[in-house]
């Protein structure tokens, strides 16, 4: 008979899989295993941690893995973790439990003998006897408190069918750890069916590298098609309204990516047409860059609960999209610029409300190195926008002093994670010792755009 997981647990092995994967390794092995239960905000087999005294990050620093080479396309479980699953789900039948959970799979690798996640356990001093006693506490407990926070919905192709992404605004928690698990599933390999032959329309009045690139190549890899439409093409506004562009591509394509300087053009591109208008970007928003820059966290650091995330340089749209996921994914969120430069007064408000309402931190100063200090992500954007070339001279003057440097990061916990968006102005905003350093996460930062934007696209359509 086929076990079945819990969606805690079964995410916990597409983890593993992740892990064994960024090594280079095509086999998941234990130790795979023993970190991708340690990503999610507060499964069962955290929660039973949490009780025994150990924190996920401990548990992530004593696993001792191997490996380095260059990714592997795929991974498989390896015999010893197919024993240890089935180990598992003997755990299930005892306990009387009808799906192998996150606690379950953590008590068959307490119980396993020789693999390195065993090992790291017992060196935390940990062992079945003791966690399986505490687990009979924690299954009195509430099922309000024994549940996760974020109820992930079940990972599908088109759990957003039909909506508009115009704003993070428009997404709830779940929406996102949605996305999130969906995301994995793409990167993992496994490719939704339901944007075969379908198309999609790219409304750019900005050029753009990254953007267009990885919405096209992500539509080629769900079987569907993209079109490239430029200003020249449409003359959007101008020749023809917007609200008659967007009646127009709704009996085309199935659709639109819109890449605009006025958030109010992808706002009425949104109302007009009735299918999926995404935004690509504004002067107002960022979000599947927000998206992308949190998933990479969430992979690089297992959470983002708890995390200090601290945005140095201009409160622009890529910061006021971060500042509006931050809250929903449990971190806290510090910006710090020159006066003058803050985000909108709205958004500003919008954020102070979701860090109020999810019991995190919002924070505006002046001072980079009071944001840096002791964060776990810093991040930062070029000075001069485009469209703001005329202000290029004045912002160097205004900014200096806002430069993520040897110096600032040594502010931050050691492990930071130094994120950027692209393109750099290597020098300015952010000196090449970094960006080129042991810290910085950009490169996957600006692979999973693509990811990330396949699993919108899949949600959506």
């Amino acid at each position: 008979m086929a076990i079945q997981f819990t969606q805690n647990a079964r995410t916990a092995v597409l983890w593993a899989q992740e892990e064994a994967m960024r090594l280079g390794q095509s086999q998941v092995e234990p130790e795979h295993l023993l970190l991708g239960l340690m990503h999610g905000d507060d499964t069962c087999a955290i929660r039973l941690l949490d009780r025994l005294g150990i924190a996920a990050s401990q548990v992530r620093d004593a696993v001792e893995l191997t490996g380095g080479g260059p990714p592997a396309e795929t991974s498989q479980l390896s015999a010893v973790t197919r024993q240890i699953v089935e180990h598992a789900h003997a755990e299930t039948e005892q306990s009387g439990d009808e799906t192998v959970g996150s606690e379950h799979l953590l008590l068959a690798l307490l119980r396993s003998r020789g693999n390195r996640a065993a090992e790291a356990l017992r060196k935390l001093g940990l062992s079945y006897e003791r966690a399986s006693g505490e687990l009979g506490h924690l299954a009195g407990e509430p099922l309000s408190a024994a549940e996760p926070i974020h109820r992930v919905p079940e990972v599908r192709p088109g759990f957003l069918r039909g909506r508009d992404l115009v704003s993070i605004q428009d997404l709830s928690p779940e929406d996102v750890h949605g996305l999130f698990e969906l995301t994995r599933e793409i990167k993992s390999g496994r490719m939704p069916q339901n944007v075969r032959g379908k198309t999609l329309a790219l409304i750019f009045e900005k050029p753009s590298l990254r953007t267009r690139v990885t919405f096209s190549v992500a539509m080629t890899r769900l079987g569907g098609q993209s079109i490239y439409l430029s200003p020249q093409d449409i003359g959007m506004g101008s020749r023809e309204s917007v609200a008659d562009v967007a009646r127009c591509m709704e009996r085309w394509v199935d659709a639109i990516a819109a890449r605009t300087y006025a958030h109010e053009t992808v706002t009425a591109l949104a109302g007009a047409a009735d299918i999926p208008v995404v935004n690509a970007l504004t002067d107002r928003e960022h979000p599947c860059q927000a998206l992308a820059d949190f998933y990479t966290v969430l992979e690089k650091k297992s959470e983002t609960r708890g995390m200090k995330f601290a945005f140095v340089g201009d409160g622009n749209n890529v910061a006021q999209s971060l500042m509006l996921l931050a809250p929903r994914l449990g971190t806290h969120f510090t910006l710090a610029c020159p006066p003058g430069y803050e985000p909108v007064n709205d958004i500003v408000e919008q954020a102070r409300s979701l860090a109020a309402a999810h019991g995190t931190r919002f924070e505006i100063t002046s001072d980079a190195f009071e944001a840096a200090a002791d964060a776990d992500v810093l991040y930062t954007d070029v000075w001069t926008s485009m469209g703001q070339e005329e202000e290029s001279e004045k912002r160097s003057r205004d900014f200096a002093g806002f430069q993520i440097n040897d110096e600032l990061v040594r502010e931050a916990k050691e492990d930071v994670l130094v994120l950027h968006c692209l393109p750099a102005h290597r020098g300015q905003e952010i000196a090449d010792e970094v960006l080129d350093g042991p810290n910085a996460g950009v490169w996957d930062q600006a692979e999973n755009r693509l990811h990330i934007q396949a699993a919108l696209l899949a949600a959506v359509l």
